[in-house]
């Protein structure tokens, strides 16, 4: 129901946006039309849908209405004082400029991909162990199968023991060529442990449109020697333990972690994966010592970065905390869901160093 109210929401602010940019861009004086410049709006909106989609589009015009009000409020604050008219239409020209800055930066974080390291250390015995950890591929927005497998590839060169692949790797969007290469690609890295994956809540798809089902994704995984686990665990070498939980907004019912980590001999290190980072009260309380999430992308675009914490959806944003003897990582993901701009963030990919204690 929210990304209901949120869709319909950005719906009538676009309107509202184009209405309103219509009359401050009819006042640039090669323009002096209200009809052109309207014109001039609708066409450059087309053409975002179909080179970035509609949602990109409406950010866009959303970002863009932003600043012509403000330098709009601007203008007028300065003109009231002034007593003066400028002979330029100075509010119009800074809003696209602002425009043009914040969202044309917003696509490079997007974009580009950067690597996030943690270093770690723990009291129990677990050596040494390098984890790479990716989260919100959302194949098809940002990259294709190609695209990522390249990703994969500099992943590959940190020389990571194990991969963690926490959630969203697919997309309704999502192409299955595009997906049986990136499996090919995760299958054919040189991994001591292996990959590992837990489901995201866009993973089996929300509309049922594109050319591969759930069990189309479950089977391509599987057959590239991608290990899923959803509310399941394994111990690793007799090393440490891996958890994966079930998605907690697809599967309501899932288990709890004290469910998934009661048998577990808790003088071993525990890493768990949940996407959503939204249970963190059960899971500082639990013998977890490490878990990994994704889901929020970082906080995604300014100003609405902490949304999901205010609205008590998610526990945290981004980064690492710790509660109690817990350590929490929640990455801003590789890619994006649909949107193609970040802001106050940045696409990564995780690496976590671990060591024991000296």
């Amino acid at each position: 129901m929210i990304w209901i109210l949120m869709f319909v929401g950005a719906a009538l602010a676009s309107v509202f946006g184009i209405i309103y940019m219509t009359n401050s861009i009819a006042k640039f004086k090669v323009i002096k039309n209200r009809l052109v410049a309207f014109l001039i709006i609708v066409a450059l909106f087309v053409i975002f849908i179909f080179t970035l989609e509609w949602i990109n589009a409406l950010t866009i015009t959303i970002y863009t209405t932003a600043f012509f009000l403000i330098f709009g409020l601007l203008g007028r604050i300065v003109n009231h004082f002034s007593k003066r008219e400028f002979k330029i239409h100075w509010q119009g020209l800074l809003a696209i400029l602002s425009s043009v800055i914040f969202l044309g930066s917003g696509y490079y974080l997007c974009a580009s991909v950067v690597e996030k390291d943690y270093d770690l250390t723990t009291v129990k015995e677990i050596g040494d162990l390098k984890i790479a950890m990716l989260s919100d591929s959302h194949i098809g927005t940002t990259f294709d199968g190609k695209g990522f497998a390249k990703h994969l590839e500099t992943i590959e060169a940190q020389s990571p023991d194990i991969l963690l692949i926490v959630g969203d790797f697919v997309d309704d969007s999502s192409k299955k060529a595009d997906l049986e290469i990136a499996c090919k690609t995760i299958g054919e890295m040189d991994l001591k442990y292996g990959a590992w994956y837990a489901y995201g809540n866009h993973d089996r798809g929300y509309f049922d449109h594109r050319d591969f089902t759930a069990e189309d994704l479950e089977n391509t995984l599987l057959k590239n020697g991608i290990n899923i686990l959803e509310d399941e665990s394994v111990l690793i070498d007799d090393r440490f333990y891996l958890v994966g939980r079930a998605d907690k907004g697809y599967n309501h019912n899932r288990m709890t972690i004290d469910e998934l980590l009661q048998d577990m001999d808790t003088s071993k290190y525990i890493i768990v994966m949940d996407h959503e980072p939204a249970d963190y009260d059960a899971e500082a309380q639990s013998a977890a010592d490490l878990v990994l999430c994704g889901h929020t992308h970082g906080g995604q675009m300014i100003p609405i970065t902490k949304f999901g914490v205010w609205s008590g959806i998610d526990d945290s944003t981004y980064g690492l905390e710790k509660h109690n003897n817990t350590n929490f990582i929640v990455s801003s993901g590789i890619s994006d869901w649909a949107i193609k701009f970040k802001t106050g963030t940045r696409s990564e990919y995780v690496v976590v160093n671990l060591s024991s204690e000296k």
